[in-house]
């Protein structure tokens, strides 16, 4: 009985670690996964350096952006920061 007390402080500290350290950081990972799998030609984004641009083609793991009029860089899907939302889908969300 004495062990089962005694252990029962490190199982709650295990239990809140979870709770409130890796739960989240996975919802976090299928949502970027989520995102990353939506991917399609004409979709804006944001990289993680900062360069926006139009999605023209997608091969594998491997994206064509247009970052200017024909002017094309090709980056990884990984170097995806995020969809950029146009001004309707703004102001859709925020009513």
């Amino acid at each position: 009985m004495q062990v089962l007390g005694s252990l029962l402080p490190f199982v709650v500290m295990i239990l809140i670690f979870w709770l409130l350290i890796i739960k989240p950081q996975k919802k976090r990972q299928q949502e970027r996964q989520s995102m990353l799998d939506s991917l399609e030609e004409g979709t804006k984004i944001v990289t993680i350096g900062g360069i926006k641009g139009t999605i023209t083609n997608i091969a594998d793991d491997e994206l064509s952006l247009e970052i200017a009029p024909e002017l094309e860089v090709k980056i990884t899907r990984l170097a995806v920061g995020r969809v950029e939302m146009d001004e309707d889908e703004v102001t859709a969300t925020d009513k």
